[in-house]
């Protein structure tokens, strides 16, 4: 991948050309990789995401709009059966097209129109080729920006970095970007690697739909974002389409945010005081004692985070 070391200062984004609004990890190359191998690992096997084809793609796009993804697949076969190439559906009665999408319960039935549209310009003005980049593709009836760069990314691996509600989401967590639409273009932008629009923004998406939802799950995917992580490392995953804490009072998240805060005060703190400082039950030989919090620290060591220190019967915890 392009970028390798180098200081974090290197890496700030700015917006109106002056304001700092964050200080991207100094290894862009490992936060890339880590993500790219995440998801090339596991992911969701959505039908559309096994092909280049830029009509099968736009059809997912469009069908995809407000409406739930495991609710489009079996749409979106009907579809292609039905219409397999836009030669097909350019050739079709409007008004059937219509009658699917209504029969499919995919709401807003100016979507089925525009699409429609869409392969007969294809067809009439573009000689049955596909326009490749997102200011050609925005041409077609009924594709915004967004259309216009997913096709791009995912069928011709030519698009600009996605921007939607879950990739806000995960930026604004994992690296502090402030609530600004700029600010979201510009880190997206930086992130991305050169030329690989397909993979990175299926990636970030995936992040942001299985890992990084509006109630977090930190632990269970794996999430490999995590030693980068502001909204880990702090404990709170507010977001801008989530204005209020995601339930967790009282989950090993929320008390390993309380270790780092405490910790970045202190320049290190034993195990004792600590327990007592991030929750008032805490007992050195109860529930919620020692054993309890050591296995916190060890969690926030392996994630790099945290050095523990043991020596004369005491444990001692400091940030790294």
């Amino acid at each position: 991948m392009s970028d390798s070391d180098g200081a974090t200062a290197d890496d700030d984004v700015e917006v109106g050309g002056d304001e700092e609004v964050s200080d991207l990890p100094a290894d862009l190359d490992a936060v890339r990789d880590a993500l790219v191998d995440w998801y090339e690992a596991d992911h969701r096997a959505f039908p559309w995401r096994g092909t280049e084809d830029p009509y099968e793609i736009l059809v997912s796009e469009v069908m995809s709009q407000q409406t739930q993804l495991d609710r489009v697949v079996p749409a979106w076969e009907d579809f292609l059966d039905e219409w397999p190439t836009s030669a097909d559906l350019a050739a079709a009665d409007r008004a059937d097209v219509v009658a699917f999408w209504s029969d499919h319960s995919l709401g807003y039935n100016n979507r089925a129109k525009y699409l429609h549209e869409a392969a007969e310009q294809v067809e009439t003005e573009y000689g049955g080729a596909f326009p490749e980049t997102p200011d050609e593709l925005r041409e077609l009836m009924g594709v915004g920006p967004y259309t216009a760069n997913a096709v791009a990314s995912f069928a011709f691996n030519d698009g600009d970095a996605v921007v939607d509600t879950n990739v806000k989401r995960v930026l604004y967590r994992a690296f502090d970007v402030p609530d600004d639409d700029d600010a979201f273009e510009r880190v997206a932008s930086r992130l991305m690697p050169a030329g690989e629009s397909r993979v990175w923004n299926n990636a970030v998406m995936e992040l942001g739909g299985v890992a990084c939802g509006k109630k977090p799950r930190c632990d269970e995917p794996g999430c490999p974002w995590r030693e980068w992580c502001h909204a880990y490392q702090t404990g709170d995953f507010t977001a801008p389409d989530v204005p209020e804490q995601p339930s967790f009072e009282g989950s090993r998240r929320q008390f390993r945010g309380r270790i780092v805060r405490l910790l970045g005060e202190h320049d290190e703190m034993g195990l004792d005081t600590l327990g007592h400082r991030i929750r008032v039950d805490y007992a050195p030989d109860g529930e919620h004692g020692r054993e309890w919090l050591r296995s916190l620290l060890s969690d926030l060591s392996d994630d790099g985070l945290v050095q523990i220190e043991e020596g004369n019967d005491q444990i001692t915890a400091r940030l790294q």
